[in-house]
């Protein structure tokens, strides 16, 4: 995983600076959130701050005020909690910083759609449990 500096991290950052004030937050089941957070990156590397919760295996993308009011993503909640400071078992995934302050809804749409296929995908590799049988 890449830093905000360009370096490279392997676990969350426990940086525990207040979220951007005013803004929604995405969750989702860690997994799915941690390969959308791979395609946003590979896309156009735009991905606001993502917060990783230990305790429930997810994480909280953060989105501009009033995403919630439309969000319909299956898999997801949306909610306005942000602005509060993260949770004792919370850590930075991806930052705050200057560059993207929140991921745009549109864009965490789509990513969370393709991240949902690849997964998919994924789980269905591997030989038929009759092949295994016979």
């Amino acid at each position: 995983m890449r830093h905000r500096t360009g370096s490279h991290t392997s676990e969350p950052t426990p940086e525990l600076s207040a979220s951007p004030p005013g803004c929604d937050v995405v969750t989702v089941p860690a997994r799915q959130g941690l390969e959308a957070v791979d395609l946003l990156r590979l896309s156009a590397n735009d991905v606001g701050p993502v917060l990783h919760d230990r305790a429930d295996d997810s994480l909280a993308f953060l989105v501009p005020p009033g995403t919630a009011d439309a969000w319909d993503v299956p898999g997801s909640r949306c909610t306005r909690p942000c602005g509060a400071d993260p949770a004792p078992h919370t850590a930075w995934l991806v930052p705050p910083h200057t560059d993207t302050a929140v991921t745009d809804p549109a864009v965490l749409r789509a990513a969370l759609g393709a991240a949902a296929r690849t997964l998919e995908l994924a789980d269905g590799i591997g030989p038929d449990e009759e092949e295994l049988d016979g």
